[in-house]
Formats: C-alpha cells, structure tokens, sequence
C-alpha cells in the first residue's frame, strides 16, 4: 500500500509540472549548498578531509569513538610530537587517528612521524607500508583542531546497521508526506 502512495504522489505531482520542477530544483539547491560547504571547508583548511569521525578506541581516553574531529593541514606550526593527527596509509581504505610521538625535520623542511593511539601498547610501525618506519606529509591528512563528542555515533550506527539507514529514509519520507497534507 505505501508504494502505491508513492506511486500516486509522483503522479500527482507528474500531472503539475510547475511543482514538480520546484520540488526538483530546492532538492538540487540543497545538495549543491552542502557540497559547496564541502569544499569551502577543503580551501579554509588545506585539508582533503577537514572533517572525520574516530571510528575506534585507539585514542582514548582522549577522543572516544564516534567523535568528530575537525582538522586543519597548515604548515605553520609545524608539526610538533604531541599533535593528534589522521593520515592514511596507501592502500587503506580508512584514515587513521593518532598522535605523533617523535617528529624529525631535515634541513629542506621535510618531515616524518611516528604515531601511536594513545591506548595502543606499540607504535604505528605495523599499521604503516611494509618496510615504512615514518610517515611524511603525503600520508598525513589533518591535523586536529577540535572536536565534538560522541556527535559521530549516528554515522558509525549507520554504517553498522544497515537496516537503519532505511528507517531514516522512510520516516524522512513519511514527514514529507504528512507534512504536504
């Protein structure tokens, strides 16, 4: 019965065209103002992805899981051990939270790392490239400016659960259609 409704609102809104086309395009400038604010945050902050959630406990007590990290990728400051960073290892699909522990600059301004999880027992080393002891600035996506506790559950519960992105959507639908009559 409910695809049916579905079914017979596009049709209704099928026979006013002029509806149709404005519902069309406030979608379109709804999506496009996200990626906008997207990629306004990538130029603010030289960062390929200014925002991340933690998606383990590797960093607690510091940052839990599901914590939403806001990053920056500035030169200045450098980079100093310490610093909570996410970088990806080539070949991985997910980035990595951490901490460097140890930072060695040489004389042309090039970097390398060596991070750890704050509740891990050993260092990185096993996470990176085989035969790779650091990472450079290639590897490294951000570093942490601020975060908002726990707010990144929803993503992770999304992502672990399948079945609930289907209720959001329904009941996203749902109000749609409650909210038209």
């Amino acid at each position: 019965e409910s695809i049916q409704q579905y079914v017979g609102e596009f049709r209704e809104l099928a026979k006013r065209p002029r509806s149709f086309l404005t519902q069309i395009l406030n979608l379109a400038c709804i999506v496009f103002s996200a990626l906008m604010l997207w990629k306004g945050l990538m130029v603010a902050t030289r960062s390929e992805s200014p925002v991340v959630v933690v998606l383990s406990g590797s960093m607690e007590p510091g940052f839990h899981r599901g914590d939403i990290l806001f990053l920056t990728l500035y030169d200045d400051p450098p980079l100093l051990p310490g610093d909570v960073v996410v970088f990806q290892i080539e070949g991985r699909d997910i980035p990595i939270v951490h901490r460097t522990m140890n930072v060695h600059e040489d004389n042309k301004g090039v970097y390398n790392a060596l991070t750890k999880g704050d509740n891990n027992q050993v260092d990185d080393r096993g996470l990176y490239a085989h035969r790779q002891l650091f990472i450079g600035k290639k590897e490294i996506m951000g570093r942490a400016q601020a975060f908002l506790p726990y707010v990144g559950m929803i993503t992770i519960w999304l992502n672990d659960y399948p079945w609930l992105k289907y209720i959001l959507i329904g009941s996203m639908g749902f109000f749609v259609i409650i909210g038209r009559e």
